[in-house]
């Protein structure tokens, strides 16, 4: 495929600031195709809680890895680079743009630098994650992800303190003198092909109106009742996928562990940090275009961004 003009767009940005709605009008005007850059989308029955783009949405333009992994495969960053990967050149062929669209961030990084995902450190003595997983239960995981932040501060920022299972692997890695972050100092750009970056943010106020809100139309949309048929379908809170905000409240919730008032609310409250952490990530990034969508009109914003990105495709 020598000689063809090889750029992708990458979009990035926190949960609920618009990246869906925004993207489409990007792709149907530059003919693009969609590459989704979550953790939760590429999931099978996880269609609410992931807040998908609607299938009208999905009609409008091709969208690739949503709703095509089921919850109970073990999924790894590098699978979902060599996944994304083979549907940038896929949309290559086309003659297409390919747009990756998304909040995770390692993912994102996955496509933009070159790196390669050596084997798993060999986990450390079964004694001491015991011990963590007893620190878990009876101080919770925020605890066990502070142990992990003291030792291994690379690794905390990227893995959720939900994920219980990996923050206990990289604090046995990290105390056995191998963390897992030495990809991290990897900052060679990748040259399969040339990266158009853009980050979409509100202020925090409008930004966390906008999370309460989603959380909010989520349950109307039937969000207890998408977990209490994953949970019928076998899932449990030591699934992965079911670690996902949103799942693993209501789960806990439906488990009696509090009412559900309290777990709407512990969503709201956790996407809120997780879009924090979002935007910590995605300010490392120094090539980045910002487009700031507090209080402005969509059709306005939405004209610059397709402005900005034409003169450089």
């Amino acid at each position: 495929m020598q000689g063809q003009n090889r750029k992708i767009v990458a979009a990035a940005g926190p949960t609920a600031v618009g990246k869906t709605e925004y993207m489409i009008g990007l792709a149907l005007d530059i003919n693009a195709e969609i590459v989704s850059c979550d953790s939760m989308q590429l999931y099978k029955y996880m269609n609410i809680g992931s807040a998908k783009p609607t299938a009208e949405e999905r009609a409008a333009v091709r969208h690739y890895l949503v709703d095509e992994i089921d919850p109970r495969e073990p999924f790894t960053v590098a699978r979902y680079q060599r996944l994304a990967k083979a549907a940038i050149e896929e949309i290559f062929a086309k003659g297409k743009v390919p747009l990756v669209t998304g909040g995770t961030g390692l993912y994102l990084n996955s496509l933009l630098y070159d790196m390669d995902f050596g084997p798993t450190p060999a986990a450390g003595s079964g004694e001491r994650r015991e011990e963590l997983y007893k620190i878990a239960e009876t101080e919770g995981v925020e605890a066990v992800h502070r142990i992990l932040e003291n030792i291994d501060p690379l690794s905390a920022e990227r893995i959720h303190p939900n994920n219980l299972k990996r923050v206990v692997r990289a604090i046995e890695a990290a105390e056995a003198g191998e963390k897992l972050t030495a990809f991290d100092n990897v900052r060679k750009k990748t040259d399969d092909y040339e990266v158009i970056l853009i980050g979409l943010v509100r202020d925090r106020a409008e930004l966390y109106e906008r999370i309460d809100r989603r959380v909010d139309i989520l349950m109307e949309q039937g969000l207890l009742e998408e977990v209490k048929m994953l949970r019928d379908m076998g899932f449990t809170t030591d699934d992965i996928a079911m670690k996902g905000i949103g799942y693993k409240e209501i789960l806990d919730a439906l488990d009696g562990k509090y009412s559900l008032e309290e777990a709407v609310e512990t969503v709201k409250k956790n996407t809120r940090h997780y879009a924090k952490r979002q935007m910590t990530w995605f300010k490392r990034y120094d090539d980045m275009k910002w487009f700031d969508l507090t209080g402005r009109d969509k059709d306005e914003v939405l004209g610059e961004i397709k402005e900005w990105v034409n003169r450089r495709l």
